[in-house]
């Protein structure tokens, strides 16, 4: 039975990031124009990486709590990817 395969819409954001080494190791990812975005991993890989979940994440507490998407937020690049 074939399945239907349909285009995944996804935004591709340009936001600038910290990438922080941590003194008990892994790393730490923090953005400068949303203070709340912060993530971290063993690895630098790893840490930046999970920037996109967290950013996730963060888009959708702002629905939850009803505030405004931030300004940098608007500003974002849409894809399609298959």
């Amino acid at each position: 039975m074939p399945r239907n395969r349909t285009k995944r819409k996804e935004t591709l954001y340009k936001l600038p990031l910290i990438l922080s080494p941590q003194p008990e190791d892994g790393y730490t990812v923090t953005c400068p124009l949303l203070p709340e975005l912060v993530t971290e991993g063993d690895t630098a890989e790893e840490a930046l990486a999970n920037v996109s979940d967290a950013l996730s994440a963060l888009l959708e507490a702002y629905r939850d709590l009803k505030r405004p998407i931030p300004p940098i937020l608007k500003q974002s690049v849409p894809y399609a990817q298959q």
